[in-house]
């Protein structure tokens, strides 16, 4: 298929091998991401509600991992109020907008490049498709010319032509899977976050977490 194809079919074929290539370094970077959510949670559901108090915990954590961030920017927000241009704004608006803006941007960064995934699962058949299209149109052109339409002259060209279809499926099904439990498993993780997220705020406004009341 390589070796007679034109620019169009070596060119269709360079792209599905970048978007299976991209396909799954995502999926595997995603994948170590989120298993560093979970170990997080966990060490953090160990060591910041075993503290003596909200900066002893955020010092407990590892700097730079989403709990952290997101204690950290709560603890500035609820010390840092007055005498501020946010002074306007009462303790308890303040922190829930600053907490909850630290869990979108958490929430935004584990969206990342699943974006890619759901892209290559909706596009890779119709790219393969493109090159099954455009081999067979030269396939029955070359046959036109040299006059002979028997079917050991047909069936290969075209059989060679429909490899395309089936390259851009085995591109386009790994994509859609991976995107599918990707979904899943960030959804499981959002939880855990929102839920360190909700019992922080709660006890920077009122000393106990949820989960005590």
């Amino acid at each position: 298929l390589w070796a007679q194809g034109d620019f169009v079919a070596k060119g269709v074929l360079i792209i599905m091998l970048i978007m299976s290539a991209s396909t799954w370094y995502i999926m595997i970077m995603k994948l170590i991401e989120q298993q560093k959510v979970y170990g997080q949670a966990k060490d953090a559901n160990a060591r910041f509600w075993t503290s003596k108090s909200v900066k002893d915990g955020v010092a407990a954590l590892k700097t730079g991992t989403p709990f952290w961030y997101i204690a950290d920017t709560g603890v500035k927000a609820s010390e840092h109020h007055e005498g501020t241009m946010v002074e306007q704004i009462d303790k308890n608006s303040w922190v829930s907008m600053t907490v909850a803006r630290s869990v979108e941007e958490i929430q935004s960064r584990l969206q990342g490049g699943l974006a890619v995934l759901a892209t290559v699962g909706s596009t890779a058949p119709f790219v393969g498709l493109f090159g099954t299209v455009w081999g067979i149109y030269h396939a029955l052109t070359a046959i036109g010319i040299s006059g002979q339409a028997s079917i050991d002259k047909v069936a290969g060209p075209v059989g060679e032509a429909l490899i395309m279809t089936a390259i851009g499926l085995a591109v386009a099904v790994p994509a859609v899977m991976g995107y599918n439990w990707l979904v899943r498993r960030n959804k499981s993780a959002s939880e855990k976050i929102r839920a360190f997220a909700a019992d922080l705020h709660s006890v920077l406004l009122s000393g106990s977490r949820l989960a005590d009341k």
